[in-house]
């Protein structure tokens, strides 16, 4: 049986993401967060609208993407109720938020120079996509957010996390272990519940080899084409 409810917080979240950004004066911010999703070559992403992130991305127009795996959640943490925007906003500090002006140093990762845009990655999470923000539009009733999209520029890989060794290799989703965040606690990957057919299907050989039959226009749920 079901239960109609209004939750004190409605949040289901995503894997765990750190967008790198840069300040006006240059330096590089680093922020968690969890929602975030993708389509192909391109990333939808929804911050809030009083933190340095989502300032930063509308005025510079990039950022990288990285995603940490589980075992980075101890540094993801001490990234929390951090923000990079000085003075800190007055409903921010009622919750607890502080100043960081080092994101990157009291977090324990290291910056590394991206190869498309001018915000760093995070050298520790083994996947680090550098995008251009595409668009941004305020995001929803009753919350004080922005959603940007994202094209996906430059995608660095783990080596450990890939098979086969051609011009298109393909990421290992059992070998890939993301932190993912549901209702603002951490938690990692289970197990694989049961065989899915779309693995198999003609459209995902076309995915991962370029072969086989095309994708329809409208490819099934779940899904994403590849970049053209």
């Amino acid at each position: 049986m079901h239960k109609t409810i209004e939750p004190s917080i409605l949040y289901f979240g995503t894997p765990v993401a750190l967008i790198s950004s840069l300040n006006e004066d240059g330096a590089a911010n680093l922020a968690p967060m969890s929602s975030a999703w993708w389509l192909g070559w391109s990333c939808m992403l929804g911050l809030g609208s009083m933190g340095q992130t989502s300032e930063n991305l509308i005025r510079t127009r990039q950022c990288v993407i990285n995603l940490p795996s589980q075992h980075e959640v101890s540094r993801v943490d001490r990234l929390a109720l951090t923000t990079g925007r000085n003075p800190v906003p007055e409903k921010k500090q009622s919750w607890g938020y502080r100043y960081e002006a080092d994101k990157f140093g009291i977090a324990g990762f290291t910056p590394v120079p991206s190869v498309e845009v001018l915000p760093p990655r995070v050298a520790e999470c083994p996947v680090q996509m550098e995008g251009i923000v595409h668009d941004c539009r305020p995001f929803g009733k009753n919350v004080s957010a922005n959603c940007f999209e994202v094209h996906i520029v430059k995608l660095h890989m783990d080596e450990s996390l890939l098979v086969g060794d051609g011009p298109r290799p393909h990421i290992d989703p059992e070998k890939w272990r993301p932190l993912i965040m549901s209702f603002c606690r951490f938690f990692g990957r289970g197990e694989e519940v049961h065989p899915s057919r779309l693995a198999e299907s003609d459209f995902m050989k076309f995915v991962r080899n370029g072969t086989g039959s095309p994708p329809t226009a409208n490819p099934p749920i779940g899904s994403a084409e590849t970049r053209t």
